[in-house]
């Protein structure tokens, strides 16, 4: 039996909320350069141009990527084989408030959602997951709210069609448009229950932008960019960077579809004790 203590897990969760924050993920960097590589439109190449520039610029002064440092989401996957000693929830919002001092990020929290107050840096929103093993892996990413406020949920029929699902998850981006700053990355969450697939659309997000994708990902991806939205609403075929899809059996009655969209600076850190 392996154990970790939470002391460990605080300063390890500390030290990624400032990387997540600082440090734009490498694959979508490069698949931002792409995209500027790629564009023809005068007005969204200078966009991407300067999303390129504001990345660059982060990582070299170590300044947050964005001034919106998000909603602290916390994936933890903890082996079976693995004690954590101490209060692992504490030591994760312990560790969030620690990093997000440090790294001098925004405090956008509030204590209650319809009183509001005080804005605070905790507590995250943490996801905990027991697999095989005797590893933790701690995954941070601070979501902002911007493109959170345009999440969306339906609850199909069994009976629909694939196509009033495709309608469904390109819709959601109409909808949301220049609002949450594009290029996006589409995250869907397909099955379970209505909280289930919202939380396969966040875990989705997860998913590295360079790998294989399916055909029914490239084709919303398609979709998604015939829009014409672009970067940061000007036009251009790169409203969306990638679709992925996470999918989970459901009930013979149902078929929750829901779409977590992120913003460009899709911000994520991630560490294995």
């Amino acid at each position: 039996m392996k154990t970790i203590s939470a002391e460990t897990i605080r300063d390890t969760v500390r030290d990624l909320s400032i990387k997540a924050n600082l440090f734009l993920r490498s694959d979508i960097l490069k698949a931002l350069e792409f995209a500027y590589k790629t564009e023809r439109n005068i007005r969204a190449k200078e966009i991407l141009g300067a999303i390129i520039k504001n990345a660059t610029v982060a990582r070299r002064r170590k300044i947050a990527i964005c001034q919106d440092t998000g909603m602290p989401i916390v994936f933890v996957e903890i082996g079976q084989e693995v004690k954590v000693t101490g209060d692992l929830r504490q030591a994760i919002n312990k560790g969030v408030e620690a990093g997000y001092k440090l790294g001098s990020l925004r405090n956008s929290i509030v204590p209650d959602p319809l009183n509001r107050g005080v804005c605070q840096y905790s507590p995250a929103i943490i996801h905990t997951e027991i697999v095989r093993g005797s590893r933790v892996k701690l995954t941070v990413l601070p979501k902002g709210f911007g493109c959170e406020n345009k999440s969306q949920l339906k609850m199909f029929n069994p009976t629909a069609k694939l196509t009033e699902v495709k309608e469904f998850i390109v819709d959601s981006v109409r909808s949301a448009g220049a609002d949450a700053c594009p290029p996006y990355v589409v995250s869907v969450g397909i099955g379970g229950t209505a909280d289930y697939a919202s939380f396969l659309a966040k875990k989705a997000l997860l998913k590295p932008l360079n790998r294989k994708k399916s055909v029914l990902e490239r084709e919303l991806l398609r979709k998604i960019n015939a829009l014409n939205i672009g970067p940061m609403g000007l036009g251009g075929k790169t409203t969306a960077l990638a679709v992925n899809i996470e999918k989970y059996p459901t009930h013979i009655a149902g078929l929750p579809v829901a779409v977590n969209i992120s913003c460009h600076a899709l911000r994520i850190a991630k560490a294995i004790l």
